[in-house]
């Protein structure tokens, strides 16, 4: 129940009477002076969002304050002052729209307003109740033709029906002339499968007893075949056997004399060949104050001349130290270009010298190794994650039998030292360089 109803200070408002009020209240709401406080802020807003915010406290505020109430009637007479003017105190004519008139009795109270008042509210009671009447009626003729659509559809679903019946029980009259058919020759061929059955059978004993030889001939042969392959593998074993100990032999002689000849040059301490004719006259040339070329005829370990003299002897070992040599030779270049540029050097060498040749390079804090195309006659190594490239010389050091010549190209004095001890020679990366650049 709302305020309106509530109230004693008039009669009780039907829900359609106070919608009304509300709606024309909120219409007609800024016009009103002065407004109440509780919808000053309502009356901002649009007509319909102030009946729909402010509606209860609209509501409550006509049924509790006469002078709001007055006020509001006397603006709602000016937006309905057709109904207004023809209103005679509390009598108004019969064509008058009953809520309008409703509304505006409520809110301006002539008096003797309570019997207009009822008159109309009995008049809206009577317009809803032929509204609902009519409202019916037209529901009622709204069902009437949707059950005779239904029952129209019915009839033509029977009639679709009758002839589906129809249909299904000639296709099933066809269907029994068909499996009857169908029988028959099923029965024929089971016949005729049990002839093949028995003529089979006799088949298939003959069948057997081919087999059988046949299975007894092949294990023969497969005997047979082992045989001759047992014999061709004793055949290629000792044949193997052969050539193996014919090549030892030799291998074993020409390491002998390698060997012999080896120790031969470390018996007589025979010392690397330093000094040429030209020193002397170099000697005299400086002594006059006559300027020469340093370093001409060098055999230190940064000179040329000292890898070159290495790499002439027979079944040298080379091993360099690439990004040692390549940062000395083009310390400006990226890895990549140093590393291509040294191994095409190299291959020059290589091919010159025929010195079996392996270029390590220090890839130990690299999760990839990088992609190289090793020239012919040299392998290109990439220390593993976590190994320097000089542990990785080392152990190629290691690993080759003592008197072969063994040449480290480095200018790592530690490696130098290490590799030494171990029988190996080594040069500088200047030697190498210089000799790529010839």
């Amino acid at each position: 129940m709302t305020a309106m109803s509530e109230s004693a200070r008039g009669p009780e408002v039907p829900e359609a009477v106070r919608l009304r009020l509300v709606a024309l209240t909120a219409e007609v709401l800024p016009a009103v002076d002065p407004l109440p406080a509780p919808l000053k802020r309502v009356a901002a807003f649009t007509p319909a969002r102030r009946a729909r915010s402010g509606g209860s406290q609209i509501a409550l505020l006509l049924g509790t304050d006469d002078e709001f109430r007055a006020r509001v009637g006397t603006q709602v007479a000016a937006v309905l002052p057709d109904l207004a003017a023809s209103l005679d105190g509390a009598h108004a004519p019969d064509t008058a729209d009953p809520l309008d008139l409703a509304v505006l009795l409520w809110l301006s109270r002539p008096h003797g307003w309570e019997d207009a008042w009822a008159a109309a509210v009995a008049r809206l009671a009577e317009r809803h109740r032929h509204e609902a009447t009519r409202q019916e009626a037209e529901e009622l003729e709204r069902l009437r033709l949707r059950l005779a659509e239904a029952e129209q559809v019915l009839r033509e679903a029977r009639g679709r029906h009758k002839d589906q019946v129809d249909d299904l029980k000639s296709e099933n009259a066809a269907l029994r002339r068909k499996l009857g058919d169908t029988r028959a020759a099923v029965r024929a061929i089971e016949e005729s499968a049990d002839r093949a059955r028995r003529e089979q059978d006799e088949h298939s004993q003959a069948a057997r007893a081919a087999a059988a030889a046949a299975e007894a001939e092949q294990r023969r042969l497969r005997a047979r075949v082992a045989e001759l392959e047992a014999s061709a593998t004793e055949a290629r074993r000792e044949t193997r056997t052969a050539k193996d100990d014919a090549g030892l032999r030799a291998r074993l002689l020409l390491d002998t004399m390698l060997d012999a000849a080896q120790g031969l040059r470390r018996e007589l301490g025979l010392p690397p060949t330093s000094g040429a004719p030209a020193d002397r006259l170099e000697a005299e040339l400086a002594a006059a104050g006559v300027d020469r070329a340093e370093g001409a005829g060098s055999s230190g370990p940064s000179s040329p001349a000292l890898l070159e003299s290495y790499l002439a002897m027979p079944r040298v070992r080379l091993i360099v130290d690439g990004y040692n040599v390549s940062k000395t030779a083009w310390p400006e270049s990226p890895l990549e270009a140093q590393r291509i540029r040294l191994l095409g050097g190299i291959a020059a060498v290589v091919a010159r010298s025929g010195a079996e040749t392996t270029v390590v390079f220090d890839a130990a804090s690299l999760a990839a190794r990088p992609p190289v195309s090793p020239p012919r006659g040299v392998k290109v190594v990439f220390s593993p994650p976590g190994v320097i490239a000089d542990d990785v010389i080392r152990d190629l050091v290691a690993a080759e039998p003592r008197g072969r010549v063994v040449v480290v190209v480095t200018s790592d004095q530690e490696l130098v030292r290490d590799v030494r001890r171990a029988g190996a020679r080594s040069v500088a990366s200047d030697a190498l360089v210089g000799v790529l650049s010839r």
